[in-house]
């Protein structure tokens, strides 16, 4: 199996047979891996390095910001209100306290975050208090509804948009979209294979006695097949990111009702609905007036006797007038966390809940999804699956390049790389062009990037054919 680039070991010509012929598919599958592999590989293998990077940073968060996340564990410790009174105090009046995140744990800091003047879209400044002695230990300009610190913010950036902004973000739509398809075409060539093979093994597991193209093909496959399923699942849920085809997504799971509850802050009722990467990249609204520091505590206390009651827990006073105070679960490394409250700040009523446990199926599927995508949801184990993952996929990209330049003719003066695999299409029956061109606009629909670039492909392939025809001809 192949994910990336592959012409496969030095294939066999399959056999022509005209109008009624067999082989067209495989080698029209060949063609299209060849030339999405050397085309969209680029592309595939900077989202691989830069999703590798995005897996490590809790741990490079816990070495860069020490000083901001941990304090020594005190005996002590003030409440809410005391805190948020020596974060006010640092901050001054410019600043408007939107959020706090109690320490989740002995040893941890408080995290109090304020929305002011000067700010990017999304951005907000947090500062971190010492909860026993109500020291400041650290002042960042945090992102999204997540916090994610500076370090974090820039890798995921640069994995989600090359920090180009929304025309940056083409470019993981493009290898989110063509990772799945090129995977799902690698699978079938390997099926293909592996029924022709003698020795069935050397497309399991590479055989250390071939050299050169031999071996390499055999790397590549070995480790494709292996990756498959991590594959299809980076695909489908890079996809639900995305501009275009994420638009496709969610306007498919509003038609179904599959959207993710959320807890409606209007004291007048009504109801809401949440989008699962609003935690990663969405902006946060500032309160239009001060909340009372004590309220904080109250919050806490109704919170953790409901059913917001995990280590990691957000408070936020209600963004305008007539609204009520929420608090929700943030913390995203076990199944079933994701509870939220939303409290009238007058009676102290709960006027809304949503609790996890009775989210759709999809909504829970959509949550998980997402939170192993991000390496949260079960810890270390989730950030070494991803980050193999992504080491195998910049290995595939690479091992691909290196089988072209290797199936290049040696001695034919200015070819610096491999010719690609045949055209068959030609000698596809009628109702095999037609069944190819209408899954092609279906794709091309649901992935508006993969039919642009598959239309894109069709005019280079074309254009290619008509040159070599020319040649051929003189």
């Amino acid at each position: 199996m192949t994910l990336t680039i592959s012409e496969t070991m030095r294939p066999k010509p399959p056999p022509r047979g005209g109008k009624n012929g067999r082989g067209w598919f495989g080698a029209l599958l060949l063609r299209l891996h060849f030339y999405a592999g050397v085309l969209v590989g680029p592309f595939i293998l900077i989202a691989a390095v830069s999703g590798g990077l995005y897996a490590l940073t809790p741990q490079l968060e816990q070495i860069v910001y020490a000083d901001q996340l941990h304090v020594p564990k005190s005996e002590t410790s003030l409440t809410l209100a005391e805190q948020i009174g020596a974060a006010d105090a640092y901050t001054g009046e410019a600043a408007a306290l939107f959020a706090v995140r109690p320490a989740p744990e002995p040893g941890d800091t408080t995290r109090i975050m304020y929305a002011e003047d000067g700010l990017g879209d999304g951005e907000s400044r947090a500062v971190f208090v010492d909860p026993g002695t109500g020291e400041i230990r650290g002042d960042l300009i945090v992102y999204g509804t997540s916090g994610s610190t500076p370090l974090r913010t820039w890798i995921s950036n640069l994995h989600r948009s090359l920090h180009l902004g929304d025309a940056g973000r083409l470019y993981s739509e493009l290898a989110a979209s063509w990772l799945g398809i090129v995977a799902v075409a690698g699978l079938a060539l390997w099926i293909i294979r592996i029924r022709r093979a003698r020795v069935k093994k050397d497309l399991i597991r590479p055989n250390r006695r071939h050299t050169g193209y031999r071996a390499l093909f055999g790397w590549h496959t070995s480790i494709g097949i292996w990756m498959l399923l991590g594959a299809l699942f980076l695909s489908a849920t890079g996809i639900t990111w995305s501009q275009y085809a994420g638009a496709n997504v969610d306007a498919l799971r509003g038609a179904f009702d599959w959207a993710t509850p959320a807890v409606s802050t209007s004291l007048d009722g009504g109801a809401a609905a949440a989008d699962e990467h609003t935690h990663h990249h969405a902006p946060e609204s500032a309160p239009t007036g001060r909340a009372n520091p004590a309220t904080f505590d109250a919050m806490l206390a109704i919170a953790q006797r409901e059913n917001v009651n995990t280590g990691e827990v957000e408070i936020k006073p209600p963004a305008e007038p007539g609204t009520a105070w929420t608090t929700r679960e943030i913390k995203r490394s076990f199944p079933t966390e994701g509870d939220s409250l939303a409290i009238d700040g007058t009676t102290m009523q709960v006027v809304d809940r949503a609790d996890f446990a009775d989210f759709s199926l999809a909504a829970k599927l959509a949550s998980w999804g997402v939170g192993i995508h991000m390496g949260v949801m079960f810890g270390p184990a989730n950030q070494i699956v991803l980050f193999l993952l992504a080491t195998g996929l910049a290995a595939m990209v690479v091992l691909g390049y290196r089988m072209w330049w290797k199936r290049r003719p040696v001695h034919s003066e200015g070819r610096l790389v491999g010719s690609p695999p045949r055209r068959m299409l030609h000698d596809a029956p009628w109702w095999g062009v037609g069944a190819v061109a209408v899954v092609a606009a279906l794709i091309g629909l649901w992935l508006p990037l993969v039919g642009w670039t598959l239309l894109g492909f069709v005019i280079l392939d074309t254009a290619i054919g008509l040159l070599a025809s020319r040649r051929a001809g003189a």
